[in-house]
């Protein structure tokens, strides 16, 4: 298996997960979304601390854990937890329709903050694609009479955080390592806080990792699904095209969206229909106009080394 297929599979199993997560997080649907954000930013921490300490990496994290870096990470901690949470959220409350879409919306709301943070202009594909999206999310307010806040906070909060971290330009696995170094402290005070019945969650005091041993697993190896794909994810960026990527990361709003469909059995209406068949139509132009533009630019690097080569 050549290393491009190798990224491709790694890319396409990290996408499953993500999908399918809802289903696990369903299991948790007990404990309140903020105690399970605390668990996985926690148990996060560990997993990448020990990695970046297997792997000989800790003095990374010196650069973005101090001076003005360390408020980047900040954040881009605040985002990427904000994101984390809204859709523990909108799973234990039967929004997981509404997460789905805002991981479809999410490439187009990250065209829109390249043209107002980087200047970028938009293709008349990306034009139209951007369109539809709005469209769909008229046509949803419009029939369910109110605006799919949900959606929107998961697409904003996600892009933001695509933002943030093309600044930061930082590796990978040692920035988000950073990023829930910084939201540990929160975490445990946050834990500490439940458990010792300072703030009672649900009406009852103290937490719920030590209910039964199921639910202290499931919180605990929470930090193994959010580490796991995201390892997969930066193994694959390594290895394949970013057009590919692209295309192969709709596999996980599909997979939220089939998992609320099909198992959760979610409301899913007429007017959700017209919203996601905008949504998909608006993203079928994006995929193709990245796809056109990712032709051209492999043809003017062919195009350059040919001409290197002849006038050498």
């Amino acid at each position: 298996m050549t290393e491009a297929r190798k990224g491709v599979l790694a890319m396409v199993v990290a996408c499953l997960i993500w999908g399918a997560s809802g289903l696990y997080y369903k299991q948790l649907a007990h404990v309140p979304p903020l105690e399970v954000l605390s668990h996985r930013t926690l148990w996060s921490a560990v997993i990448f601390a020990v990695l970046l300490a297997l792997q000989g990496q800790l003095r990374q994290l010196r650069g973005l854990l101090s001076g003005v870096t360390l408020l980047r990470v900040a954040l881009a901690a605040l985002m990427i937890s904000s994101n984390w949470f809204l859709f523990i959220y909108s799973v234990q409350a039967g929004h997981a329709v509404e997460a789905s879409m805002g991981y479809y919306i999410f490439p187009l709301v990250a065209v829109l903050l390249g043209v107002f943070a980087f200047g970028e202009r938009l293709s008349r594909g990306q034009g139209m694609a951007v369109l539809l999206a709005a469209l769909a999310v008229a046509v949803l307010t419009w029939g369910l009479g109110v605006a799919p806040w949900i959606a929107l906070a998961i697409a904003g909060s996600f892009g933001l955080y695509g933002l943030v971290k093309k600044r930061l330009g930082a590796p990978p696995v040692a920035s988000v390592t950073a990023e829930v170094l910084v939201l540990a402290p929160l975490a445990v005070l946050w834990l500490w806080l439940v458990g010792s019945g300072r703030v009672l969650e649900g009406g009852r005091p103290g937490g719920h990792f030590l209910d039964d041993p199921a639910t202290a697993a499931l919180l605990v190896f929470s930090g193994v699904l959010t580490a796991g794909p995201l390892m997969l994810f930066t193994y694959a960026a390594a290895r394949v095209r970013m057009a590919t990527l692209g295309l192969l990361q709709y596999i996980n709003p599909t997979g939220q969206f089939l998992v609320a469909v099909l198992v959760f059995a979610e409301p899913f209406t007429r007017w959700h229909a017209g919203a996601f068949g905008l949504i998909w139509a608006g993203l079928a132009l994006y995929s193709a106009e990245a796809l056109r533009q990712d032709r051209a630019a492999r043809k003017a690097i062919r195009s350059a080394a040919t001409s290197g080569s002849a006038l050498t």
